[in-house]
C-alpha cells in the first residue's frame, strides 16, 4: 500500500523564542542568587549586621566560569545533571539554531559545540534526531518565501547560502556515520532549495521541519515532493532568529532586567564592553520513550563578544 507524507503537527505551546528568553533570565537569576548562598557558606547565612547584596551588585565573576576564552554564563557547577534512566530508554530530540549574525565559515564549529554541550548535559553517546535551522531562511505555506520571528535575513545570494549549508552538512555526515546523530532533518526547506540540496549530499534528510503559518495547511507540490523523497514533514512553532543580537544584549546588559554581564554603553562599571554578536541556539528535549515521558528539555546559546566568545 502506499500512502501520502507523513505529517506530524506539533502542539503549539509557548514560541520557543519567548521560552529561551524566560529560561536563561530565570536561570541566571538562579544562579546569581545561588553564588550568594556560596559565597556566605552553605547555609546561606550573614553575618550579623551583614547586608544582603543588592542584585545588581553581585559581580557576574561569582556565578561564570572561564575556560580558555570561552566564557560560561552561568558556570557550569549551576547546571543540570545527567539523564535518570539508561540513554538508550530516551529519544532526544536537538535542534541547532544557526543565527543570522554568525558567519558561514563557522557553522561546522557551531555544529560540534552545539551537540558536544547537549551530549555532555545529558551525559548520553548519541542523539536520536538532528534538526538544522539556517539562517536566511523561512517557509511560507502560500509562498515559501521569508518570515518568521523577527529577521531573519543575512547577506548572501542564494547560490551562496547554498554553497555554505552544503559545507556545514558535511560535519552533519560526519555525525551521522560516526554513530553520534541517529537520523538528521533540515528545518524550512521547500521544494525549490530541497531540489537543489537533497543530489549534492551523501546522507539525506529524513525529516523536514517547518512553520506553516495559521497551522494547518501545506502546499500541494510540499506534500508531493516530500512523498516522493520519503521526507517526513514536521510542522513547528519556532522562530528561525530565535535569539535576535537587541535581545541578548538585554539578557547580559546591565539594566533593570540584566544579568549584568555587559556593561552598559556609558558605564564604569565591571560589566564586559564589545559588541555581542549571537551565533547559534540549540533546543534539546529528551523523552521517555515508552512512556512518552519528557524528563529534560533546555537551551544552550552562544555568541561572541569581540574578542571574548560567551557560551
Amino acid at each position: 500500500m502506499s500512502s501520502g507524507p507523513s505529517i506530524v503537527r506539533q502542539p503549539a505551546f509557548e514560541k520557543s523564542n519567548v521560552e529561551l528568553v524566560n529560561g536563561l533570565r530565570s536561570n541566571f537569576t538562579a544562579s546569581r542568587e545561588a553564588s550568594v548562598s556560596l559565597t556566605n557558606g552553605e547555609n546561606g547565612h550573614l553575618a550579623e549586621g551583614e547586608a544582603k547584596p543588592a542584585n545588581d551588585n553581585i559581580s557576574f565573576s561569582l556565578w561564570t566560569s572561564k575556560d580558555g576564552d570561552c566564557l560560561h554564563i552561568p558556570s557550569k557547577m549551576f547546571q543540570a545533571t545527567e539523564l535518570l534512566e539508561e540513554s538508550s530508554d530516551y529519544d532526544i530530540t536537538v535542534k541547532l539554531f544557526l543565527l543570522p549574525k554568525s558567519l558561514f565559515h563557522g557553522w561546522r564549529r557551531h555544529l560540534q559545540d552545539a551537540v558536544a554541550a547537549v551530549l555532555q548535559e545529558l551525559g548520553v553517546g548519541s542523539i536520536t534526531l538532528l534538526i538544522v535551522s539556517f539562517p536566511g531562511i523561512s517557509f511560507d505555506a502560500d509562498t515559501e518565501g521569508k518570515g518568521g520571528c523577527g529577521s531573519n535575513t543575512i547577506k548572501a545570494s542564494e547560490s551562496e547560502l547554498l554553497d555554505a549549508i552544503l559545507d556545514a552538512w558535511k560535519e552533519v555526515e560526519l555525525m551521522k556515520s560516526t554513530g553520534k546523530v541517529l537520523k538528521v532533518g533540515i528545518a524550512e526547506f521547500g521544494v525549490e532549495r530541497l531540489q537543489k540540496f537533497l543530489p549534492k549530499v551523501k546522507h539525506r534528510p529524513t525529516v523536514d521541519q517547518i512553520n506553516v503559518r495559521d497551522c494547518c495547511v501545506l502546499p500541494g507540490p510540499m506534500m508531493v515532493f516530500a512523498k516522493q523523497e520519503n521526507l517526513e514533514l514536521l510542522t513547528h512553532n519556532d522562530c528561525t532568529n530565535i535569539l535576535p543580537q537587541g535581545t541578548l544584549r538585554d539578557l547580559l546588559g546591565s539594566g533593570d532586567h540584566g544579568a549584568g554581564v555587559l556593561a552598559g554603553l556609558h558605564s564604569q562599571g565591571e560589566g564586559l564592553s564589545g559588541d555581542i554578536r549571537p551565533e547559534w541556539v540549540v533546543k534539546y528535549t529528551a523523552v521517555i520513550r515508552e512512556r512518552g515521558v519528557i524528563e529534560n528539555k533546555g537551551y544552550f546559546a552562544s555568541a561572541e563578544l569581540s574578542n571574548t566568545v560567551a557560551g
